[in-house]
């Protein structure tokens, strides 16, 4: 039976968990020169709607590492650009290729192509969610704290995609998220509403009281590709902003994610991205093992 990844909660928490020790282990492997190809004879099919450089190569690079091989396509250069259906274009592709990874504005196009399509649909990102990125950090968390089950995250800033997902994972998984957003740019109110029911997510409109005694800490830009905002807008952000004083109120130890692109000097200081408690290209690296684990569990 096919299995799509559209949210983190098409995953069981055993599977999330699963998947991490096994993206470790895929790492570990690469790392000592152990060459490993179960996809050799597959395709996967890149849609990608929106720019791209950490997304596309890694997931480039996780398909040619374990054999396999990839067809990138812009959205407008397929028959999508002129009005094909969602369900036809699934259903032809289910027809050429092993999987399919789309990174687009739409949600709902996401879910469409996972119903019509007979073979493994991956959400690579979309303005609701951004399960692979989330599902790398938690890798990136496993590998720094050695255990994910009770620290505190802290999601600062934009209530965004990558929000959206980290709710979704701590309601597989035992930690607890605080989220600090500016009035108006709270996450979706159906996604908020289901975190409401959980004890372990937190809301709140105090940056200081999120990241107090917090074990990670967590931003993004505070304008996401096609949803850009005037310098007004951004003012209101300026308290999220993640710097040395606002890490100050963390544990000594905590750390800092960030998933790229970052606006240096917006939502993060250049002094913290380049500081010892940054761990973002950590993160950035631990895309391509993950990526690598995904593909393995959907084809293998």
């Amino acid at each position: 039976m096919k299995r799509d990844l559209v949210t983190i909660l098409d995953l069981s928490s055993e599977e999330i968990l699963s998947l991490i020790d096994r993206a470790m282990v895929l790492k570990k492997d690469y790392k000592a020169g152990i060459k490993y190809m179960p996809l050799t004879g597959k395709t996967l099919v890149l849609i990608f709607e929106k720019p791209s450089t950490r997304t596309r190569v890694s997931f480039e690079v996780a398909m040619y590492q374990l054999g396999g091989q990839v067809i990138f396509l812009t959205k407008d250069v397929t028959q999508m650009s002129r009005e094909e259906p969602i369900k036809d274009t699934a259903r032809v592709l289910s027809r050429y290729v092993d999987a399919i990874a789309m990174r687009t504005y739409s949600q709902s196009l996401i879910e469409e192509m996972a119903r019509w399509s007979s073979v493994p649909v991956i959400n690579a990102l979309s303005d609701k969610y951004h399960p692979c990125q989330v599902l790398s950090d938690l890798m990136t968390l496993q590998e720094c704290k050695g255990c994910i089950k009770g620290l505190k995250i802290v999601w600062i800033g934009d209530g965004n995609n990558v929000s959206h997902s980290w709710i979704n994972a701590a309601i597989r998984l035992d930690f607890v998220l605080y989220l600090a957003c500016p009035k108006g740019y709270e996450p979706a109110s159906d996604v908020l509403e289901n975190a409401k029911k959980r004890k372990n997510i937190i809301f709140t409109y105090d940056p200081v009281e999120a990241v107090k005694e917090a074990d990670v800490i967590n931003t993004d830009v505070w304008v996401s590709m096609g949803q850009e905002r005037d310098q007004k807008a951004k003012e209101c952000f300026l308290p999220y902003q993640v710097n040395s004083k606002l890490l100050h109120y963390a544990k000594p130890q905590a750390i800092v994610m960030h998933c790229l692109p970052a606006h240096r000097e917006e939502e993060i200081t250049e002094e913290v991205i380049e500081g010892p408690q940054s761990v973002i290209f950590d993160q950035t690296e631990n895309k391509l093992h993950l990526h690598k684990a995904l593909l393995e569990k959907l084809l293998v």
